[in-house]
């Protein structure tokens, strides 16, 4: 069955290895690194940037896993189609599940910080028409196909990267006195400088250093249109790499422009490490930069969470409707866009009329139940792939990562109700499972009779 949007592809819309570390790079640089990446330094200073080296080293943990599985045994619905190979049904409807509403809460933040960053130009215009406007574009993107959503995401990661490296060329000029500016922040004398807040502060920065690393669910369901699947985790390395090397110099450069003190939550800490140079078109580039990296991500995330509806439905664990496709040569799963779509009209109008800090508390739930599904993924690794030794500590180390940046907004004011609204989630599908089990035991036995007759 030919399925171009959401799935498979045909062999000419194939990709190699490096299309897919650069759709990975579109789709993960997002919102989270450009904004996000605040709230973590006004949690922990300067020390941000060992929180962020401890992400990229667990989400490449986390991605080799998948990686690997996925050069096994290419599956459509990706991590959750793995979930139940390895528990059982009840694994597969969760997983699903809870990276659909994750998800779905993701777009709506991502489309209301791309909506409130539009009115830097056009303060006229109402917060909903750019979320509409936005929300249609994104809807689109579903239905151009898999090869040319990848070349569109390519694009938006070389913009992307080219926004950072222009922020890198400037800040280091600012540095070496070619450009003038305030005093510089300098780097910090001792422990205490590092680490202002102490442990707890840092602990609690590790859950936005992950958030900004959010996105390899995306490339493990396009790791199936590769042309190669053992080339699943080269492209992973090189995608992390780079995702790596950006963050960590980015961040560098603008704690040693400015104190961590001055920098906002609500404000792009590279936008307010060269306020003070007085370069004018600098927000402008910078603005449009962050509005196409929410818009990519958020597009990147409509085309995930639709597949893994369409594989959900396929399998029985959503209605059957979900998985009707159209008649055309472009197949497209309607029912299933539709669904998607009525969840980013809910997540519009509730971020649009949610008190803002309730609406952070949400996206920070769905934050941790991405998360979640990461730490499920590694402790069903080793049920579906024969580890090696070093396999063995990785994914020890990998979970370890994990728990602590879960655990860590347990400390914060801002992350913990966050943790109870993921636990609320993560409740509500644990009793639709359950209330599911009898049904599911049911045909379980009824197929079994009629293999055995």
């Amino acid at each position: 069955m030919e399925q171009k949007t959401c799935g498979g592809s045909k062999d000419n819309e194939k990709l190699a290895w490096w299309q897919l570390s650069l759709i990975g790079v579109g789709c993960i640089i997002g919102t989270g690194f450009f904004l996000g990446s605040s709230i973590a330094i006004q949690m922990t200073g300067p020390s941000v940037v060992f929180a962020f080296i401890l992400a990229s080293c667990g989400t490449y943990i986390v991605f080799e896993a998948l990686a690997k599985m996925s050069a096994k045994d290419p599956q459509k619905g990706s991590f959750r189609s793995y979930a139940k190979k390895a528990y059982g049904r009840w694994a597969g409807f969760s997983s699903g599940w809870v990276y659909w509403c994750s998800e779905m809460l993701i777009i709506g933040s991502q489309l209301t910080a791309i909506s409130l960053l539009s009115k830097f130009w056009f303060p006229q215009i109402p917060l909903w028409m750019f979320a509409s406007v936005f929300a249609v574009c994104g809807l689109l993107v579903l239905f151009i196909g898999t090869k040319a959503f990848g070349k569109l995401e390519t694009v938006f990661a070389v913009m992307k990267v080219a926004a950072i490296f222009m922020f890198i060329v400037i800040a280091v000029l600012a540095l070496t006195g070619v450009i003038n500016g305030d005093p510089k922040a300098g780097v910090p004398r001792s422990v205490n400088g590092f680490f202002p807040n102490g442990g707890i502060g840092f602990w609690s920065s590790l859950l936005f250093a992950f958030y900004a690393h959010g996105g390899i669910e995306v490339m493990g369901v396009m790791a199936i249109n590769l042309r190669n699947k053992e080339d699943a985790p080269k492209s992973g390395k090189v995608m992390l790499g780079i995702l790596g090397i950006i963050y960590v110099t980015a961040l560098s450069l603008a704690l040693l422009l400015i104190p961590w003190t001055a920098f906002q939550p609500d404000k792009s800490p590279f936008a307010m490490a060269l306020l003070s140079y007085h370069l004018d078109f600098f927000p402008h580039v910078f603005n449009a930069a962050i509005i196409i990296a929410g818009f990519s991500t958020m597009s990147a995330s409509l085309f995930s969470v639709t597949t893994i509806l369409l594989t959900l439905s396929e399998e029985g664990d959503a209605p059957a409707i979900f998985s009707k496709q159209t008649k055309k040569k472009r197949k497209v799963p309607l029912p299933a866009v539709a669904l998607t779509s009525v969840g980013l009209i809910l997540s519009i109008v509730s971020s649009l009329l949610l008190p803002k800090n309730v609406y952070e508390y949400v996206t920070t739930a769905a934050g941790l139940m991405l998360l979640y599904n990461w730490f499920f993924l590694l402790t069903l690794y080793h049920r579906l792939i024969e580890p090696t030794a070093g396999d063995k500590v990785k994914r020890v180390i990998g979970m370890i990562l994990v728990f602590a940046a879960v655990s860590g907004t347990l400390f914060h004011q801002t992350s913990r109700p966050g943790f109870f609204i993921s636990l609320a989630f993560i409740t509500v599908i644990a009793v639709v499972v359950l209330i599911l089990r009898k049904k599911w035991k049911k045909e379980e036995a009824h197929q079994h009779s009629g293999q055995t007759s």
